[in-house]
C-alpha cells in the first residue's frame, strides 16, 4: 500500500469531528476529576497554590518541568545566555587581536562550558568527568569498536549501579537541589559522547582525533547536562565549519521557534491549573473510581505531556545551538503521530545514537527476523543501562523490544500469500483503512507499554484491564474507533507531506471513486 493512497474528503472530515469530540469528552472527565478532588489528602504534596484570584491550584508533580520553568529557570537562562554572550564577545574581539574566530569557535565554547561546569559542580566533579574522558580516549586509540563499547558501557555502569555510583557521587562536594540531576546527567551524557567519539575514531582511516577534539565536543555547555546527544562526526564537522552563513530567514525562524516555546510553556501553565494529569494517576484509590474514558484520556495525555516537555526542553537548548551555527537533533516525534514501534522515541539524540551505532549497525535493512531480534535486544540492553536498571525499566524494555519485533513478524506474515494477493486485489484506499485498524491497536500497545515508565506499573495495568477486559465491548471498541480516526488523520498528513516532497498527479478520492496513484 503506497503512502499516497487517498481517502474521500468527507470521510476525513468525519474522522476529524469524531476525534475532536472524543478529546473534548475525555478532557471534561479529567477536568471534573481534577476539580472535585483538588483538596484530597493524597494531592497535598503535588497540588500547590496557583492562581489565587481564580481559585485554582496547580499540579506541580513533575519536578523536571518545575526545575526548568520555575524553580531554577533563572539559573538555567543565566548559564545559556552567558554562553551566547561569551561566544558573541569572542566573535567581535577575535579579528582585533589577530585570531581566526571561526576556526577557534569549538575551543571558546569548550572553555566557557568547562568553566561553567567547574563553578557549578566543583573541581572533584570536573576531575571525575575528565578522568572518564581520559580512559575512554585511551581505549579509542586502539581502534577496536568492541573495546570502545566494553569500556564505555562499563564506565556507564559505574554511575548507574551500586556501590560504584554512590562512591563517585560522594566525591562531589556541596549539597544543592540540582546536584543529583546534574551529576547523573553530566556524567551519563559525557560517557555517551565519549563512546561516540571512540566509535567515530575507529572508523577514521588515517590517524586519530586529538584529545582536545574530545574535550571541545564534550564540554559544549548547552548539551552537557541535559542533552540532546549529537554524534561526534556531526558535531565535529559543524563546529569546525569556517564558512558561517545564515540561511534565508533563519534568524526569523529561530525567533519564531523561541516565541512558540514560550507560548507552549504558558499554555502548559494553564493546563496544570485545570487538569491534574500528573497527580491523579499517583492516587490509585481515586483512579479506580474514574470512568474508562477518563483513564484513557489520562494515559494518552501523560504521553503527550512527556513529548511536550521533551520538545520544549530540547527546543530551548536547540535554539542556542542553532545560534552557534549547529544543526542539533530535532525534538522527538509527537506520540499522536506514532502508530508503529519503529518510530517511537522520546529523546531523538539518544535514538540517533542507538540507531547509528547499534540498531542499524546490527539490523542493517531490518528485514531479517533474527538480525532484527538481535539488534533490538542489544539496543534495549544499552537503553536499560542508560535509564538505570530496575524492575520497571526491565518491564518497559521487554515490552517495547517485543513490540518492535512483533511488528516485523506481523508484516512478514501478511506479506505471504494469500494475504498479499488479497491486499493487491483490493483498492489502495481500502488497504489503508484495514491497515489503520491494526495501527489503532498498535497505538494503544505503545501507550500502555510506555505509560508504565511515566506513571506506575499499577496504573498501566489498571488502564489496560479497564479498557481491554472490563470495558469490553463498549469502551474497547469506542476507544479503538477514536484511535482509528486519529491514525487515518496522521496518515493523511504523511500523504500530503509525501506529495510535497515528490509531487504526483494523484488527487483525493471524491464520491467514493478511487483513483490510482
Amino acid at each position: 500500500m503506497g503512502i499516497k493512497a487517498a481517502l474521500p474528503r468527507y470521510e476525513l472530515y468525519l474522522y476529524s469531528a469524531v476525534l475532536a469530540g472524543a478529546l473534548i469528552w475525555a478532557g471534561s472527565w479529567i477536568f471534573e476529576a481534577s476539580s472535585d478532588n483538588v483538596n484530597r489528602k493524597a494531592f497535598k504534596e503535588s497540588v500547590k497554590p496557583g492562581w489565587h484570584y481564580f481559585g485554582r491550584k496547580m499540579d506541580v508533580a513533575d519536578f523536571e518541568w518545575m526545575m526548568w520553568f520555575s524553580t531554577f529557570r533563572n539559573h538555567i537562562l543565566f548559564a545559556l545566555t552567558g554562553h551566547v554572550i561569551f561566544a558573541k564577545i569572542f566573535t567581535l574581539l577575535a579579528p582585533k587581536i589577530g585570531i581566526d574566530g571561526c576556526k577557534h569557535r569549538p575551543l571558546v565554547f569548550a572553555a566557557y562550558g568547562g568553566l561553567a561546569v567547574l563553578v557549578t559542580m566543583g573541581w572533584t566533579f570536573m576531575a571525575l568527568v575528565v578522568s572518564h574522558c581520559i580512559i575512554l580516549y585511551s581505549v579509542a586509540l586502539v581502534k577496536k569498536k568492541w573495546m570502545c563499547f566494553a569500556a564505555g558501557l562499563s564506565t556507564l555502569a559505574s554511575i548507574k549501579l551500586e556501590p560504584y555510583n554512590s562512591w563517585q557521587e560522594a566525591l562531589v562536594t556541596g549539597s544543592f537541589d540540582l546536584q543529583d540531576i546534574l551529576f547523573y546527567g553530566g556524567c551519563g551524557f559525557s560517557i555517551m559522547r565519549c563512546m561516540s567519539f571512540g566509535l567515530e575514531n575507529c572508523d577514521r582511516k588515517e590517524g586519530n582525533y586529538t584529545f582536545s577534539d574530545l574535550l571541545k565536543y564534550n564540554f559544549y555547555l548547552p548539551f552537557f547536562f541535559f542533552g540532546p546527544i549529537m554524534t561526534f562526526d556531526r558535531f565535529h564537522a559543524q563546529a569546525n565549519n569556517t564558512q558561517l552563513t545564515r540561511k534565508e530567514r533563519e534568524m526569523w525562524n529561530i525567533t519564531t521557534k523561541a516565541l512558540l516555546h514560550l507560548g507552549v510553556i504558558l499554555v502548559m501553565d494553564v493546563f496544570f491549573h485545570y487538569l491534574y494529569i500528573l497527580t491523579i494517576p499517583s492516587d490509585m484509590k481515586l483512579v479506580n473510581k474514574l470512568s474508562d474514558w477518563c483513564l484513557a484520556g489520562l494515559a494518552y495525555s501523560n504521553l503527550v505531556y512527556d513529548w511536550i516537555k521533551a520538545a520544549v526542553m530540547f527546543g530551548v537548548i536547540n535554539t542556542v545551538a542553532t545560534l552557534d551555527h549547529l544543526d542539533p537533533p530535532q525534538p522527538p516525534k509527537c506520540i499522536t503521530m506514532l502508530y508503529v514501534f519503529a518510530e517511537t522515541h522520546f529523546d531523538r539524540g539518544i535514538n540517533d545514537w542507538l540507531c547509528k551505532y547499534v540498531y542499524d549497525y546490527i539490523g542493517e535493512n531490518h528485514d531479517k527476523i533474527f538480525k532484527e531480534l538481535l539488534a533490538t535486544v542489544c539496543t534495549f540492553a544499552i537503553t536499560t543501562l542508560w535509564l538505570g536498571p530496575c524492575e520497571l525499566v526491565y518491564i518497559w524494555s521487554f515490552f517495547n523490544c517485543f513490540g518492535l519485533n512483533f511488528e516485523l513478524w506481523v508484516a512478514k506474515f501478511f506479506s505471504i500469500p494469500p494475504f498479499s494477493i488479497m491486499e493487491g486485489a483490493m483498492g489502495e484506499a481500502m488497504s489503508r483503512r484495514i491497515r489503520g485498524v491494526f495501527n489503532a491497536a498498535n497505538f494503544w500497545a505503545i501507550v500502555l507499554y510506555n505509560v508504565l515508565s511515566l506513571n506506575s506499573l499499577e496504573f498501566a495495568k489498571l488502564v489496560g484491564r479497564r479498557i481491554i477486559f472490563k470495558g469490553f465491548p463498549l469502551s474497547t471498541l469506542s476507544v479503538l474507533l477514536v484511535t482509528y480516526c486519529g491514525v487515518q488523520l496522521v496518515k493523511e498528513r504523511e500523504r500530503q507531506q509525501a506529495l510535497l516532497e515528490d509531487p504526483d498527479p494523484v488527487k483525493p478520492v471524491d464520491d467514493g471513486k478511487e483513483k490510482a496513484e
